[in-house]
């Protein structure tokens, strides 16, 4: 008990609830950073077939990021047409989910990190990795991407073919949910 968390106003009590994976958020009842993003696919069909989910990591210990500096890629993410997570911590911070304006009152504040989460039609994807790209020299700080797909039926991932002909860096050892979750969702 020698260090005890002190209450933070608003709006710096939101560096908290970005910065901890043990205080859940209000408005989500949810700990940590964003939601169980594609890592519950098989049990909430949040991504369908022919859609893309994507989780932006933003900052990371020791790094952070400027709110300023993440509504500068969901403003230009809203731009492709993206449709932000409803139920993600970051998108109770917009004041306009059409267009990825945060709150002024919180575009001071800096965090630990946050994950906009998004999903788009699938052939939007080669618009939001280029929009990525070109936000990525603009901020400062550093993010990484999860990327959700469901596998076509012949088994092949409809996304692979534009990232190695990009030379997209991508691991090739990736979550599969495999449909034994439930209840499961019905695609």
């Amino acid at each position: 008990n020698a260090i005890q968390p002190e209450e933070l106003e608003w709006p710096r009590s939101v560096r908290e609830v970005f910065a901890t994976v043990y205080k859940e958020h209000k408005q989500t009842n949810v700990p940590g950073r964003g939601t169980e993003e594609m890592k519950t696919n098989d049990v909430t069909g949040r991504f369908r077939p022919g859609e893309v989910g994507f989780s932006v990591d933003m900052g990371r210990p020791g790094v952070g990021v400027d709110l300023k500096d993440v509504e500068k890629l969901t403003m230009a993410l809203a731009k492709v047409g993206v449709e932000f997570e409803p139920l993600n911590p970051l998108t109770f911070l917009m004041s306009d989910k059409k267009t990825g304006k945060l709150r002024d009152d919180v575009l001071s504040e800096r965090v630990h990190s946050c994950i906009p989460e998004f999903k788009i039609k699938e052939e939007k994807f080669p618009e939001v990795l280029e929009t990525l790209q070109r936000v990525s020299k603009e901020i400062n700080s550093v993010f990484s991407l999860g990327i959700c797909v469901k596998v076509n039926p012949d088994g092949s991932v409809p996304i692979m073919k534009y990232l190695n002909e990009h030379n997209i860096y991508y691991l090739p050892n990736g979550k599969t949910n495999i449909g034994i979750g439930k209840p499961a969702a019905k695609f």
